[in-house]
């Protein structure tokens, strides 16, 4: 397929409530919607960055320089095969993993479109519906936390992670499970740790967490096997696998015992794929984490979860979760069982708003041969 145009929109979005983690508070989402225009068609991508270099260096603005410099020059007005292709042309440029991840999002939906395939499909998804659950962010209070935990719980959410930050971690966690013994629970601290401030997440060890993420610096694997052989709850590694060599990495020192696997950060659905393959042959769970995705993000990742590797459930929740009004037509609702259905429409699967996406834009721009 002949790309002929590339069209980019950054775009800010009101959340339904404000999301704090141990790196900032948001309540605004930023991110940069990709079209991609082939053969008639049209495709299209969510590249994650957001306004701030908190949980990566890359942002809104640094995504939107790669993607016009030096994305677009490798590929409008050139024959693009397949996202293997797409991968070899931007392997020059290195790191600035969400620009890539958007624009290989969009590769996928032109792909399946053409072929009359959904991703999932393409993929060899063996699910049609996805287990999730939901995060929450930093809340004033223990309690508060814990009635923010039960509304959630009252809409059917059958996981909850909670994000954490020194000082903010032992009283939440065990309110949280003191109020809900049986709740499917685990945390996040997004590298908010080192490895001896880590030592006080150890009274967590004995909550049945089902997982501690990444509790240490994001570029620490070393470390992170060192603090998973002082726990018998499990270390997910999130920040730290960039690349399918990174979770090699983990697995051979047993940093870790499970990864979040998020497309946008290891570069692309394509290399997401690469990681839940390595995973799955050397029987480690995964799941798919979130970045407060658009309608065009969450199918992504809904598509992605269809993978046998994807045994625990995953941070894409229901749409209501963070926006009153999406950019796609389509809304992802949560079923009864705590699972949201996998797009079966070709390609993403789902239809721009035009009239939304025309007004969360703050400025767009189209690249044409």
């Amino acid at each position: 397929m002949k790309i002929s145009s590339l069209t980019l929109y950054h775009v800010s979005m009101p959340l339904v409530a404000p999301f704090e983690t141990s790196f900032g508070r948001e309540t605004m989402r930023e991110c940069i919607i990709v079209e991609l225009r082939a053969d008639g068609l049209s495709g299209y991508g969510e590249c994650v960055a957001s306004r701030e270099p908190g949980y990566s260096y890359e942002t809104s603005g640094t995504a939107w320089h790669i993607l016009k410099e030096f994305v677009a020059p490798l590929i409008v007005g050139q024959a693009l095969a397949d996202a293997a292709d797409f991968q070899s042309r931007v392997a020059p440029i290195r790191g600035h993993h969400f620009a890539k991840a958007g624009v290989e999002m969009a590769v996928w939906d032109l792909i399946g479109k053409r072929e009359g395939k959904s991703l999932k499909d393409l993929f060899g998804g063996t699910r049609d519906s996805v287990e999730v659950g939901v995060s929450i962010g930093i809340q004033e209070s223990a309690s508060a936390l814990t009635r923010t935990v039960e509304s959630y719980l009252e809409r059917g959410y059958r996981r909850v992670k909670i994000k954490i930050k020194p000082g903010r971690e032992v009283e939440e966690t065990f309110a949280v499970r003191k109020a809900f013994p049986d709740l499917r629970l685990q945390v996040d601290a997004n590298s908010a740790y080192t490895l001896e401030s880590a030592r006080a997440l150890k009274p967590l060890d004995d909550l049945n967490l089902l997982l501690i993420e990444q509790p240490l610096f994001e570029d620490d694997i070393w470390d992170h096997r060192l603090l998973q052989a002082e726990f018998k709850t499990p270390i997910c590694l999130d920040e730290s696998v960039v690349t399918p060599r990174h979770a090699r990495y983990a697995l051979e020192m047993k940093a870790c015992k499970i990864i979040n696997i998020k497309p946008s950060r290891v570069g692309g659905l394509s290399q997401a794929i690469a990681v839940h393959d390595y995973c799955l042959a050397h029987d480690t769970p995964v799941w798919c984490g979130g970045m407060l995705e658009t309608g065009i993000g969450r199918a992504s990742n809904l598509a992605l979860a269809t993978l046998p590797g994807f045994v625990l459930p995953g941070d894409i929740s229901a749409s209501d979760r963070y926006y009153l009004r999406d950019i796609t037509h389509e809304r992802f609702a949560l079923n009864s069982d705590s699972a949201i259905d996998a797009p079966i429409a070709p390609g993403l699967g789902v239809t721009i708003d035009e009239k939304a996406l025309k007004e969360f834009t703050l400025a767009e721009l189209t690249i044409a041969a």
